[in-house]
């Protein structure tokens, strides 16, 4: 369990002046950017990283890292200075993830750029994290992200090929998605995403506030190492414990 600092306090982690972060990596882990599977899920343990899930509420609810908080990247996005501060303030490295590590990329791009320090992006995301022996928890299953966007896209293309047998125009459709697909690839993300994630089965039962996110970051265990018990685990404002604890 890590200590809660204030964003104004010494720490041997990152510190903060006004709303920029600013800090050096934490000693003995590696510098921040990009982190396997394997690295990731030794380095949470041994440096009691802040483990920061950037996906849908319903994708969080479906399969998360234990011990993590949701903040969804559309949230974070919009408030990126007050999440960076309050990242700051944990006194602890980051570790960002997501399913497959666009949007973990896409976050890390943007705390970086203000100045946090010690923050990370997981490669593969939660399910290479799981493969690699990290502990994760599940509840009520949603499809992931990527397989939503592969069903929607490919819904698209084969009714706009089979609506332009009797309107030719519509063929211009899959022509977008493919336009689309291409972006996505080369900018490294994806608006079909972000479109999908704001529908009510990818929002959860309750999308989180911004306050209540960033709240949860000074209480929120860090992950445990493989074979470790958590204790407490505090993810999306439920606590919940493991038998035996």
């Amino acid at each position: 369990m890590s200590t809660t600092t204030s964003a104004t306090a010494t720490t041997t982690g990152p510190i903060t002046t006004g709303p920029i972060t600013t800090g050096s990596d934490t000693p003995g882990a590696p510098a921040g950017g990009h982190l396997d599977a394997a690295t990731a899920v030794a380095w949470a343990g041994e440096h009691q990283a802040v483990v920061v899930d950037v996906r849908s509420p319903g994708e969080f609810a479906g399969t998360h890292i234990a011990g993590s908080t949701n903040i969804p990247l559309d949230l974070l996005l919009a408030h990126p200075e007050q999440t960076a501060t309050a990242l700051a303030g944990t006194g602890a490295p980051v570790l960002l993830v997501c399913q497959s590590g666009a949007r973990s990329t896409q976050a890390l791009e943007r705390l970086s750029g203000l100045g946090l320090a010690g923050v990370h992006a997981l490669d593969g995301g939660v399910p290479a994290y799981a493969a690699a022996g990290g502990q994760v928890e599940s509840g009520r299953g949603r499809w992931a992200m990527d397989r939503q966007v592969r069903l929607a896209a490919g819904s698209l293309v084969t009714t706009s090929v089979l609506a332009s047998l009797a309107l030719p125009r519509a063929r211009f459709l899959a022509g977008a998605v493919g336009a689309g697909l291409t972006w996505s690839a080369v900018s490294n993300t994806c608006a079909m995403a972000r479109a999908l994630g704001a529908l009510p089965y990818n929002r959860g039962p309750q999308a989180p506030e911004l306050e209540d996110a960033l709240a949860q970051l000074g209480t929120t265990p860090q992950a445990s190492t493989p074979g470790a018990k958590t204790q407490g685990t505090r993810t999306q404002g439920v606590s919940t414990q493991v038998p035996g604890s």
